[in-house]
């Protein structure tokens, strides 16, 4: 399937269908296996700071003899997760030919990012910066918020010379000036959207708990509605779309909005990691259809920069469909 060749953060892929960030890139079998049915590339676990905080939390806590050694403890519990993550990329890179693309997920500009430049030693062929900041303060302005996610990716790019992408929610005010600012700082390209742990409430046992894990197949909408809004519209020339990918149309979809490739996580867990293959059949099985030679002659196609009536990209409230019709 030669036309499903295509490029992402400077790096050839033989698929824009790519593996998200998720467990199953913990395994070494599992990564083989992506690659054998199809993954352009794969994107590891993120490797999460706040993971990192907590540990070191609850070391000092089981350890009150140790809490002068404070210092002592963050950075041995730090390098020995850092250790173990670079260790892993190793393996991956000498087990699959795929492009291993690193994930971090951050949640600061702290010093700790300073091992960044380590991911690529380590063989990684890009990174996937995961940020998100749940905004609980109200004595700080959207615009300090905005900032770190800036610093973040500026402090990383100063210590990495590889490709970085920056995964992004969207829940920001204005996503089209993120999407210029995190350029304008050094972001290669832009991922729409992180998909969160939603709280719930269990009201027989008066307890909070976890709403479903997994996204569902209407969700990609709201990603179709920004990657076409985006695309070509900012200097961020590369999107890639991902949460709700549930079928080969919605890939399609999203590519024809403008995204450069689309990534799948949830579907690969419930039917298998197989469905690659699936995906990459159908929309090549689709392009020979329609006489698209390549991914690039469709991408974009369908973007709010090339409709002649781009309106419905626009239209935020039902009645402002619903009073049109009688």
């Amino acid at each position: 399937m030669n036309n499903l060749k295509t490029n992402y953060l400077g790096l050839q892929l033989s698929s824009p269908i790519i593996v998200s960030s998720n467990g199953l890139s913990n395994s070494i079998e599992k990564i083989k296996q992506m690659e054998k049915f199809g993954a352009g590339a794969i994107i590891l676990k993120s490797l999460f700071e706040e993971q990192i905080l907590h540990e070191t939390s609850e070391l000092l806590k089981t350890s009150p003899a140790y809490s002068e050694a404070g210092d002592y403890i963050s950075n041995y519990t730090k390098s020995h997760n850092l250790e173990k993550y670079f260790e892993h990329i190793k393996l991956a890179k000498q087990s699959v030919k795929t492009p291993i693309i690193a994930s971090i997920n951050c949640v600061s500009a702290a010093d700790w990012t300073n091992f960044a430049n380590q991911i690529k030693d380590a063989g990684a062929d890009a990174l996937e910066l995961n940020i998100h900041l749940i905004p609980i303060s109200a004595n700080i302005p959207s615009a300090k918020l905005e900032q770190i996610y800036f610093d973040i990716v500026k402090s990383v790019k100063e210590k990495v010379n590889i490709p970085v992408a920056v995964k992004i929610s969207n829940q920001f005010t204005n996503l089209a000036y993120m999407a210029e600012q995190l350029k304008a700082h050094g972001a290669d390209a832009l991922v729409l959207f992180n998909r969160f742990y939603e709280p719930d409430i269990d009201t027989e046992n008066m307890e909070m708990s976890n709403a479903a894990v997994f996204s569902h197949n209407t969700d990609y909408h709201k990603v179709l509605r920004w990657v076409g809004l985006l695309d070509g519209r900012t200097a961020m020339k590369e999107i890639s779309a991902t949460t709700g990918v549930h079928d080969p149309v919605a890939a399609i979809k999203l590519i024809l909005a403008g995204a450069s490739t689309v990534q799948l996580a949830s579907v690969l867990y419930q039917e298998g990691i197989e469905q690659i293959n699936v995906f990459n059949e159908a929309i090549s099985q689709w392009m020979k259809k329609m006489n698209f030679e390549s991914v690039q002659a469709f991408k974009g196609k369908m973007s709010y920069k090339n409709l002649k009536n781009p309106a419905i990209y626009e239209r935020a409230q039902f009645m402002k469909y619903f009073s049109s019709l009688e």
